[in-house]
């Protein structure tokens, strides 16, 4: 058990998908069993489930099925975690015997996992009460992870596809100089893409099809090519973060005030002018300002300065 918190969903992100049959349900599972906190992820392909449990809720749910028991969150928790993980483990997982585990599908869409087992000489009880899952954690889990991973081995056919047609012209070129071969049943037919395309889906698609059981579990190859992509993935995350919390904030640049262009903002304007002024008015009068203002009245043709006459 590891001694943490109940994970985000990019930590349980990190967990392979492990293959597993409970009640003759092929399921996909994922778990994480912290001290007194789990998070289970259950799936067949046709939906998904999750369930997340802290202590409190751990607590009231033992005594609830368990009602002689007296102990605290941390003594029975432990064997809970000892006799469920194994069944979430796939095939590699060692159940133990007198443990019994069922799955029922309710009504409402969940689906609940009831366990029977024996702790101190005494029955013990569990189930997890799994909800249906939103879709954002679907595709976050599952849906995000397969599409990263079939393009991914898709990029490798190609360069594999790339790489035969590069033997082939090279076997071409030691037969036109003459090369044979030592074995002749080491001698193969040059690698045409579409003619092995076609041929790869009429005869492996049909064995997908019948082996359903076989079709939803993930190998050890692919296991370790979702942790890959998932782990690539974090730390793209990881990096991308880090570069927004070291660059600089920008500057702040103050705008200049805009300039008046109604007839409302143009009055506003030379009322603010007018209230400026008002401390010079009253210092010199209204008779300079008049002054100022008959200083400043124009001159007409009509004035002597202006006439043709000397």
């Amino acid at each position: 058990m590891e001694v943490m918190e109940v994970p985000a969903d990019d930590v349980l992100l990190q967990r392979p998908w492990l293959p597993v049959s409970i009640s003759g349900c092929q399921l996909l599972t994922k778990s994480w069993f912290g001290e007194t906190a789990y998070r289970v992820l259950l799936t067949d392909m046709q939906g998904m489930w999750e369930e997340r449990m802290e202590t409190v809720d751990i607590q009231s749910r033992a005594q609830e099925l368990n009602r002689r028991l007296r102990a605290p969150v941390k003594a029975f928790f432990s064997h809970l975690c000892e006799v469920v993980q194994p069944y979430l483990s796939g095939p590699a997982g060692r159940a133990d015997r007198e443990a019994q585990i069922s799955l029922d599908r309710r009504d409402d869409g969940s689906v609940s996992l009831r366990l029977k087992s024996e702790l101190a000489g005494l029955p013990f009880y569990w189930e997890f009460q799994c909800t249906p899952a939103p879709v954002a954690l679907v595709c976050v889990q599952l849906v995000r992870p397969l599409l990263v991973m079939s393009r991914l081995l898709q990029r490798q056919v190609d360069q594999l596809g790339g790489l035969l047609v590069r033997k082939d012209a090279e076997i071409q070129d030691y037969r036109e100089n003459g090369a044979t071969l030592s074995r002749e049943r080491l001698q193969t037919d040059a690698f045409v893409e579409p003619t092995y395309r076609e041929d790869f889906m009429a005869k492996t698609l049909p064995l997908l099809s019948s082996e359903h059981q076989d079709a939803l579990g993930f190998d050890d190859d692919l296991q370790q090519l979702y942790a890959t992509v998932v782990a690539h993935g974090n730390a793209g995350k990881r990096k991308r973060s880090e570069v927004e919390e070291d660059e600089p904030t920008a500057a702040v640049v103050k705008e200049p005030p805009a300039v008046a262009s109604t007839p409302g903002e143009l009055h506003s304007s030379q009322n603010s002018t007018e209230n400026l002024l008002d401390p010079l008015n009253r210092q010199t009068g209204n008779r300079a300002t008049m002054d100022g203002w008959k200083q400043l009245e124009p001159r007409w043709p009509t004035d002597p300065q202006y006439s043709s006459r000397p």
